[in-house]
């Protein structure tokens, strides 16, 4: 069974850090490509970073560019999302994913149940 739990959501306020961690299982994390989503109530779910299999390329969404890094640990099965400089605009339920192809749009196979971020001004 597929599983991809995140972790590490919780209330800042605006110009904090957070780190949101996603660990996998019942999966071959080092072929699959790591990605974070976010939505935020009202609006579509948004790309924010992605992470090949082989760890050589990483993209992210233009709102978070300079800011937020992704990163992945094959002896944990995990990928992480270093959010810096935290806005409020950044508050949004995060959602982690995975597939065997690295890519912006939000057609990959694997969803975890999102983790909550909330960002206070």
């Amino acid at each position: 069974q597929v599983q991809l739990v995140e972790s590490g959501g919780g209330l800042v306020q605006a110009g904090d850090s957070l780190r949101l961690s996603c660990q996998s299982s019942g999966l071959p994390f080092s072929t699959m490509s790591m990605a974070w989503f976010r939505q935020a109530p009202g609006k579509e779910r948004e790309f924010v970073a992605g992470i090949s299999e082989n760890n050589v390329a990483a993209f992210y969404g233009d709102s978070v560019k300079g800011r937020f890094t992704i990163s992945r640990d094959y002896a944990k099965n995990t990928v992480y999302l270093q959010m810096n400089r935290l806005k409020p605009e950044d508050a949004a339920v995060y959602y982690c994913a995975a597939d065997p192809i690295l890519k912006k749009t939000s057609q990959y196979q694997y969803w975890g149940q999102g983790t909550q971020v909330t960002v206070s001004s």
